[in-house]
């Protein structure tokens, strides 16, 4: 395969609008006008690429079933009236993820994606450094904007975003505003910072300026998460690496010094500090939608967001559960109900569609062939990401579900491994 300019800038966009589609502030600000734009891109990539082979039309379309038919059931057994609007929008997703792992396998291969993935995280970082040093000359000249779900941002000319109202950071006398780049909050831009801090260490292995790169912007995001993700990266690559040089060795050192700080005065902060109530929010996600699953184990309350906000809303732990949670987390839960959606993808999968099918979904989701290096940790990083946000069922993170449908039964069709 000849893979030309063009090949290049069409699999670059819809590769960066993919990423932006789950919790870029395009799509927070105009969700269905970009998810129409990314669906026809990749629709046209399809369209315009080779015929489509065999053996992957038979595995795609027996996976592409297999979910459709869990989402029919979930449908029409949910334990609440469920709308059909909220389920045409995953129908979406989960045809945008199909369509984009055909495109990838069809007509191009893993390390394409690879390199245009590699390429787009790099842009998203060039922007993140700038948005974070931006802040400190044109905080005087933002405007607020307002999202469909009424969230209030600040902008300069839609170019940078910021949250200075609960974004607002202290660290050993320097104040500055939590870095979010493209995204609608600071704990999604340090998953693809971290995306590029794996892909760096681990595959790559070219740049270490990247490597420095990352870490700095990871520390801009001021996020727990991403502070925690990136020690354990740069842990298992100062193991890698100090049997190679002992050059590497300081500079490890000289990274993780401030990382711990930051990340155990994060730690704190949300302990028992200023930010509590955003500890206490995670962990009452964590919790309560594991026992409203216990009360509908088998298919879930039903994927529709309102019906999930309403029956939480009305959900109670029991005393009795509440005390094993404390004395199991060893933390004092504070939280008794909300009306909001949950930060823990895989704990709202689970309240929303039982324990068969999230099972299920986290075994392909493991199974995923599309980044296999390190497989091991990256699915660390990719599953403690999907827990601490709603991620997992937006196209990006809903292409590993899909991935490893379609090497299953891609094996199952052919007797052979997809994405080679």
């Amino acid at each position: 395969m000849i893979y030309k300019l063009h090949h290049k800038f069409l699999d670059t966009i819809f590769i960066f609008l993919t990423v932006l589609s789950t919790g870029g502030m395009l799509f927070v600000l105009n969700r269905n006008l970009f998810s129409i734009i990314l669906f026809s891109i990749i629709f046209f990539l399809l369209l315009f690429g080779y015929k489509l082979k065999k053996d992957l039309f038979n595995a795609s379309l027996l996976a592409f079933i297999s979910i459709f038919f869990l989402g029919l059931i979930n449908f029409y057994f949910a334990v609440s009236e469920q709308a059909i609007s909220k389920y045409l929008f995953h129908f979406l997703t989960l045809s945008i993820s199909f369509f984009f792992l055909i495109h990838i396998n069809n007509n191009r291969n893993k390390d394409i994606f690879i390199r245009r993935f590699y390429f787009v995280l790099k842009l998203i970082s060039i922007h993140a450094f700038a948005s974070f040093v931006s802040y400190f000359f044109i905080s005087n000249n933002l405007v607020s904007i307002t999202s469909n779900e009424k969230e209030v941002y600040e902008t300069f000319r839609h170019i940078f975003y910021y949250t200075p109202e609960r974004g607002l950071v202290n660290i050993f006398g320097l104040e500055f505003c939590r870095n979010q780049g493209l995204f609608w909050e600071p704990g999604i831009l340090q998953i693809y910072i971290n995306f590029l801090f794996f892909i760096e260490a681990f595959i790559i292995k070219k740049n270490r300026l990247v490597l420095l790169l990352s870490a700095f912007l990871i520390l801009t995001t001021y996020s727990t998460t991403g502070l925690l993700l990136l020690l354990i990266q740069l842990i298992v690559y100062l193991k890698r690496e100090i049997y190679k040089t002992k050059i590497i060795l300081p500079l490890i050192i000289i990274l993780l010094i401030p990382i711990y700080m930051v990340f155990n005065l994060n730690i704190d902060e949300k302990l028992q500090g200023e930010k509590e109530s955003s500890f206490q929010k995670r962990m009452f996600d964590l919790t309560q939608p594991f026992f409203i699953a216990l009360e509908h184990p088998i298919t879930g309350i039903g994927l529709d967001l309102v019906q999930f906000q309403k029956a939480r809303q009305e959900f109670y732990i029991s005393s009795n559960k509440l005390q094993v949670v404390n004395t199991f987390l060893g933390v004092e839960a504070k939280f008794e109900t909300t009306n909001k959606g949950s930060s823990n993808s895989i704990m709202f999968l689970l309240a929303c569609t039982g324990f068969p099918t999230t099972i299920l979904f986290l075994y392909m989701f493991i199974k995923q062939q599309i980044i296999t290096q390190e497989k091991w940790l990256f699915s660390i990083i990719i599953i403690i990401s999907v827990m601490s946000e709603p991620l997992l069922l937006r196209p990006f993170f809903f292409l590993f579900i899909v991935s490893g449908f379609l090497h299953v039964f891609y094996k199952i069709t052919s007797h052979k491994k997809i994405m080679e």
